[in-house]
C-alpha cells in the first residue's frame, strides 16, 4: 500500500450529517402528495380522470365524421372548439390524406360513418384505464342509443373495419369474434380482398 494515500475515513470528532427524522417525515409527506397528484390507486392520472367526468356515459352530437373509425363531437377539448374521437378496437381503411392514397374501401367506410353518425347524437363510454390515444384523441366506445348498438362493433359486423388486434382492450375477443363471423360472410371490404390491400400492420398478421 502506497504510504502517501490519504485515508478518506473522517475523524471521530466529525460525523456525516443525517436527515432528521422530521426532514425524513416531510420529505416521504411531500413524494406521496406529488405520487398522490399524479396517480390514484387505481392507476389513473389527472387526464385520465378528467376525462372520464367529462366524457364517460354521457351523450354528445356528432358534428364532423373524418373516416369510418374518427369523428368529432360537440364538446370543447382544451382550445378546440370539438373533440376528436378514435374509436376503440377497429382500424378502418383510410381515405386518403395529402400524399398517403386512399386504402381498399375507405371511401365506403367513411360513407357508411358519415350516414350513420352525422348529426345525430351518441352515447360515449371510455376505458377507466386508457381515454387517449398516440395523437391525443380520445379513444371511446360509440353507442348509437345509451345501452343499444355499438358502433365501433358495428363497423366490424358490416365489413367496413378490421378489428384492431395491436392494442389490447374490453371488446377485443368480442370484436375478432365479430370479424371472423363478417369474413366468413364475405360482407363489405371482405367481399373482394386480398392481403395487398389491407393496411400494413394487418398484412403482418395475415402472413404470420
Amino acid at each position: 500500500m502506497c504510504a502517501n494515500r490519504r485515508s478518506t475515513a473522517l475523524p471521530k470528532s466529525i460525523t456525516r450529517p443525517r436527515m432528521s427524522r422530521r426532514h425524513a417525515l416531510l420529505t416521504l409527506i411531500l413524494i406521496a402528495i406529488i405520487s398522490g397528484l399524479l396517480w390514484d390507486r387505481t392507476g389513473r392520472t389527472p387526464r385520465t380522470r378528467s376525462d372520464m367526468a367529462r366524457y364517460h356515459d354521457k351523450s354528445f352530437r356528432v358534428v364532423r365524421v373524418i373516416d369510418g373509425d374518427t369523428l368529432d363531437i360537440d364538446i370543447a377539448d382544451g382550445d378546440k372548439p370539438a373533440t376528436r374521437i378514435r374509436l376503440w378496437g377497429v382500424d378502418a381503411p383510410e381515405t386518403g390524406h395529402g400524399s398517403q392514397p386512399a386504402m381498399y374501401f375507405g371511401a365506403e367506410s367513411t360513407a357508411f360513418a358519415q350516414s350513420t353518425l352525422l348529426d345525430r347524437d351518441v352515447h360515449v363510454v371510455l376505458s377507466p384505464r386508457r381515454t387517449r390515444g398516440k395523437y391525443g384523441r380520445l379513444l371511446a366506445y360509440v353507442f348509437l342509443d345509451r345501452g343499444g348498438t355499438m358502433f365501433n362493433e358495428m363497423l366490424i359486423e358490416q365489413g367496413y373495419a378490421y378489428a384492431d388486434r395491436r392494442f389490447p382492450h374490453h371488446y377485443d375477443k368480442s370484436f375478432t369474434a365479430t370479424e371472423k363471423r363478417a369474413r366468413k360472410a364475405n360482407v363489405g371490404l371482405w367481399s373482394d380482398i386480398t392481403i395487398d390491400k389491407m393496411p400494413q400492420w394487418r398484412q403482418r398478421f395475415e402472413r404470420q
